[in-house]
């Protein structure tokens, strides 16, 4: 028979033996295979309907080198406004950019562009080249992973607080690689090299914030290492699936138009 001491005194042993025991990582629960992983980030881009921002641009390239205040305003998957303010809110310039056209008015010169998309026009504008799909993804702070859906990943490791995952394109001799936070998902960083060694593209996201469970960053640097292009987007507010009642630029009716 047991004695009833002796009982109590190893359930005290086990409860303090049990307390004792490390506990485990909040996020342990959480680690996802590759697979589910990809789908899981793609899945909260695509949870971002709209998205209204404002803040400070920097732009760095070898034609240009300027900041301003600015204000965008997005419809996925294709409307894009733009405002650029000078002192004292004064606007500098509006545009308006779909997949198909643009319209782009200079307040200084009461001059309204109309034209249709192409990347030559958004380098023009923006003074970075890229496409009109990653120009959204870039004011969003997104990284778009459709095209990795149905890859498997040629390295994929992890440490106690991110993933790494790395995609390599033989066709193409290109390499991603991507940094993710376990916690919430976030990624922090994006790169694209060429022969596994020459960085031809780098996107750097920090400052996160959560909007419908999707964790947005306030600070986004994109990079064209090639062209020597830099693009620094610093927001000091968000706002996520709101409602945007209308993306027309506001023109006086004594604007001179013309098409480009």
């Amino acid at each position: 028979m047991i004695n009833k001491k002796n009982f109590v005194f190893s359930i005290l042993i086990i409860i303090f033996v049990i307390g004792c025991v490390p506990s485990k990582p909040v996020y342990e629960e959480e680690i996802l295979p590759a697979d589910r992983l990809v789908k899981r980030l793609e899945a909260n881009r695509r949870k971002i309907k709209t998205f209204e921002g404002s803040g400070i641009l920097n732009v760095e390239s070898k034609q240009i080198e300027a900041k301003a205040t600015f204000e965008v305003f997005l419809k996925k998957p294709d409307s894009l406004k733009f405002v650029i303010y000078g002192p004292f809110g004064i606007d500098l310039a509006q545009a308006v950019v779909t997949n198909a056209e643009f319209m782009f008015y200079d307040e200084m010169k009461n001059i309204v562009y109309r034209g249709r998309n192409d990347s030559d026009l958004l380098e023009k504008i923006f003074h970075i080249d890229l496409s009109f799909g990653e120009l959204i993804d870039a004011f969003a702070g997104a990284v778009n992973l459709t095209d990795k859906l149905r890859l498997e990943p040629n390295e994929y490791k992890l440490t106690d607080t991110e993933y790494f995952i790395t995609y390599d394109d033989s066709l193409e001799n290109k390499q991603s690689i991507f940094e993710i936070q376990i916690n919430n998902l976030a990624i922090n960083k994006y790169e694209l090299y060429k022969n596994k060694n020459i960085l031809l593209f780098e996107g750097i996201y920090s400052d996160f914030e959560m909007y419908d469970r999707v964790a947005i960053p306030s600070t986004v640097v994109i990079q064209n290492k090639i062209n020597k292009q830099k693009v620094t987007i610093d927001y000091r507010n968000i706002k996520v699936n709101e409602d945007i009642e209308n993306l027309k630029l506001n023109i006086p009716i004594d604007a001179i138009l013309k098409e480009w």
